[in-house]
């Protein structure tokens, strides 16, 4: 995010004018443009948003998500979310030796570090119901608490119609009903990460935020080196600090679980179903095309490597262009992509990247309703496949095989296309200034029809 401050002068203009300029400067390859940080526009200004304002819209979005508490609400009443339970079922485990490892609850695998158990330790003494709710209420705050960050990260300023807005929308997209189905922690996750780059975008101390999470689940620690990459090594620091801290605290907690973990069970993909259709990671492909992980030998590790050196790059250069947003979404789509073990509930970084294509232009648009609509409907889940985890259907097998691996399809395009607009925007000294932009900041304190959220 960029605070060069905008000059205020120029004639004022009309709505039409006003989009006609946004348009031809956030056209269909270019996704950054600059704004005055100190007094951002808010979403309901900004050409294509301004529908947000409209009271209706506002009643429309917090009726649809107060329905979608209220049933989540009815669900946690009924049901017992699989995961969540696994969960607490480790913070009761994780005090009792080689048991987290050693003992199925469920039957299956406790797969997080000892920390992530030892988190649980003190929910897994309420009573049931309140963790429950406690905890599906807490995702859906999380959820909101993203969706704000991802505003600002964007460089608008958000308001609350804007947040319940995206909050509502964002639920219906199958990673975010299926997290809450399953009581998982990605939500979490994703809300700390963001946390931390809107920190390190106005140039604040962070890296608390990626640790924690990188310790809980270890895919996140892919946002420390997108710290290292853009020479924040203060930043890179501290998360690699507090994942080292939060490592010791689960070794103090439990010793022999964490030195089972450390040694031999962290990159052990043998304890889940790799081959599972929940799984869109690039690995997960190959095991299903070729018919097995034996398939996936050394060229696939240079494959993988070369995919995450890639997006790690393009997200570098986002990043120095001042568009943490976008370095977020492509390091975030990265480390889906390559990671052994990338179930359909871990692709809620879909959140963000919907909203760095709605920045685009008129293609890029096109593409993010396409992609909402894939997310929200999961196609892979009408393809054949085991009701539970299992063997898969091996071999290519046209567009079936296409459509069971639509989630990977969508990320690689999307790192495609960040590649492209990273490349053709390298000798760019600084993101485009938009003329106008000064006049809607002006406009912004007339026109604003709610309170922004600060």
């Amino acid at each position: 995010m960029h605070s060069t401050v905008v000059s205020r002068g120029g004639e004022d203009s009309t709505d039409g004018d006003l989009s006609t300029r946004w348009a031809g400067i956030v056209g269909a390859d270019s996704l950054s443009f600059d704004f005055d940080s100190t007094n951002p526009v808010p979403f309901d200004l900004a050409p294509n948003w301004r529908w947000l304002a409209s009271p209706r819209v506002r009643r429309g979005a917090v009726a649809i998500l107060l329905l979608e508490v209220a049933l989540i609400i009815g669900f946690v009443a009924a049901y017992k979310p699989f995961d969540l339970n696994i969960y607490l079922w480790g913070g009761r485990a994780v005090t009792h030796g080689l048991r987290l490892y050693l003992v199925q609850a469920d039957a299956n695998w406790f797969t997080y570090p000892p920390f992530a158990a030892t988190l649980f330790a003190p929910v897994a003494g309420v009573p049931a119901a309140v963790a429950k709710l406690a905890w599906e209420l807490g995702s859906v705050v999380a959820l909101a608490w993203a969706c704000l960050l991802t505003v600002r990260l964007a460089g608008y300023r958000p308001t609350r119609t804007a947040i319940v807005t995206m909050t509502a929308a964002a639920v219906v997209l199958e990673p975010v009903y299926h997290t809450l189905f399953l009581g998982q922690v990605n939500l979490f996750l994703m809300a700390l990460v963001l946390a931390d780059l809107w920190r390190v975008s106005r140039g604040r101390p962070a890296g608390i935020g990626i640790g924690v999470a990188a310790a809980v689940k270890l895919v996140p620690g892919i946002f420390i080196v997108l710290l290292l990459l853009t020479r924040r090594f203060r930043d890179a620091a501290i998360a690699a600090g507090t994942f080292v801290c939060c490592g010791l605290i689960g070794y103090v907690v439990d010793p022999s679980a964490s030195k089972l973990y450390w040694t031999r069970l962290f990159f052990d993909t043998k304890r889940v179903s790799a081959g599972y259709i929940s799984n869109q990671s690039l690995y997960a492909a190959v095991v299903r095309v070729l018919g097995g992980p034996s398939h996936a030998g050394t060229w696939f590790l240079l494959v993988a490597l070369a995919i995450g050196t890639a997006g790690l790059a393009v997200a570098a250069i986002l990043a120095r262009r001042g568009d943490w947003l976008a370095a977020a979404a492509v390091t975030g789509i990265t480390g889906l992509v390559v990671c052994p073990i990338s179930w359909t509930h871990h692709w809620v970084w879909v959140v963000p990247t919907l909203v760095v294509l709605l920045r685009g232009g008129a293609g890029a648009r096109i593409a993010a309703a396409a992609a909402y609509v894939l997310f929200a409907l999961a196609p892979m889940w009408w393809t054949p496949h085991p009701v539970r985890p299992g063997t898969a259907q091996t071999g290519f097998h046209g567009l079936t095989t296409l459509t069971a691996n639509c989630f990977l399809i969508a990320g690689l395009a999307f790192l495609g296309y960040m590649t492209v607009v990273a490349w053709r925007t390298r000798e760019s000294a600084r993101p485009m200034r938009p003329e106008w932009l000064a006049e809607a900041i002006d406009a912004a304190d007339d026109r604003l029809l709610e309170p922004e959220l600060v």
